[in-house]
């Protein structure tokens, strides 16, 4: 099993909203799980997603980028309009579970 952890690092007063937003993200045993921070660097919003494997990883991966977004659920697209403005920075670990 691997571990993926997307982390924001979101402009002061965002880090909340941004939580909340990628609450609303469907949720499986799997993930994903969305985590804040409470030491260390400010307004971090992490969310992990756990996958069977890479292969795993990269099949869902392909399937969202080839998602036609246009036909989303406009509260949705709604939801996502504004999440480039949350966010200064953001970087991506995989970790293997052993």
């Amino acid at each position: 099993m691997i571990s993926v952890h997307n982390t924001f690092v979101c402009k002061p007063g965002n880090a909340s909203k941004m939580a909340k937003m990628m609450k609303r993200m469907p949720q499986t045993e799997m993930g994903p799980f969305v985590m804040t921070d409470m030491t260390g660097q400010f307004h971090r919003v992490i969310i992990v997603g756990n996958y069977k494997d890479f292969a795993d990883y990269e099949a869902k991966m392909k399937d969202e980028m080839e998602k036609d977004w246009s036909k989303e659920d406009p509260e949705v697209q709604k939801l996502w309009a504004g999440m480039n403005d949350m966010y200064i920075s953001g970087s991506r670990e995989i970790y293997k579970i052993w």
